[in-house]
């Protein structure tokens, strides 16, 4: 009989708690405890875009729901794509509470240079001809990088939601929001240390065929940046959770089993 954990699900860029409704239920029908959390100005988060100075706002909900947690319970924390870096952000405040941090096609940065490095080496290896119809936000001048992204429609269909069901793609065409990027807070140093973040076990989930985070990208962070385990899900797109979320379920219980 599998041990009880508490998974707490991560979004990424746009998204919020509810693209991970169809993993909740499969992970509650086994008997585990799920908490998906809809990040500032993301989901149903009341709050709007132009509230969210900093990426301490954005991260908020996450903290102070961990945060909440008991001072003897731990959870495995699982972000998806941009949400790597809230959950990194998680694990350096809150190490002690977290049995296993899961990246799923997500940014997974290093402890040695500022997490906005990483997002800065998305944009400059992305042609921008291939971000289709997404909207980005120059507010600092188009000198210099996009302080916020929109996907739009057609990204969503021929890139993010490749491989999903149409009904899944007309739901988040409806439910998407424009994220910021802050990646001047994310260019400052010592945000993530080796003694808290790099303390906590890291097991990175490839999906193969992922064509926002190409996996060129997701195999460049693996050597540098070293995880513990790696998996994989072949023919996966970067939407997982919605378009194999049977497959991702048991991937992440299958981790979960080496962390009590």
């Amino acid at each position: 009989m599998e041990a009880v954990q508490h998974f707490v699900l991560v979004h990424g860029a746009c998204h919020g708690a509810w693209c991970w409704y169809k993993v909740v239920s499969l992970l509650k029908l086994r008997g585990h405890r799920v908490s998906a959390i809809d990040l500032g100005a993301s989901g149903i988060n009341p709050k709007r875009l132009d509230e969210i100075v900093s990426i301490s706002d954005y991260v908020q909900p996450l903290m102070e729901f961990i945060d909440s947690l008991n001072q003897e319970e731990k959870v495995i924390l699982v972000g998806h794509s941009y949400g790597g870096i809230s959950i990194s952000l998680a694990m350096e405040k809150f190490p002690e509470k977290i049995l296993v941090a899961v990246f799923v096609s997500a940014y997974m940065p290093p402890y040695k240079s500022p997490p906005g490095t990483l997002i800065l080496e998305y944009f400059n290896s992305t042609p921008v001809e291939s971000l289709l119809d997404c909207q980005l936000t120059f507010n600092q001048g188009l000198e210099n990088p996009p302080t916020s992204a929109i996907f739009g429609p057609e990204y969503m269909k021929t890139t993010a939601y490749k491989h999903c069901q149409l009904e899944d793609l007309e739901l988040g065409k409806t439910l998407v929001r424009p994220t910021g990027l802050f990646l001047e807070d994310l260019s400052k140093e010592s945000l993530l240390t080796k003694e808290k973040y790099g303390s906590v076990d890291r097991v990175f989930i490839m999906c193969e065929e992922d064509e926002v985070m190409k996996e060129d990208l997701q195999r460049m962070m693996i050597q540098n940046y070293q995880p513990k385990e790696v998996k994989k899900i072949s023919e996966a797109g970067h939407m997982v959770m919605l378009s194999r979320p049977r497959e991702f379920s048991q991937t992440i219980l299958d981790i979960a089993v080496n962390y009590k």
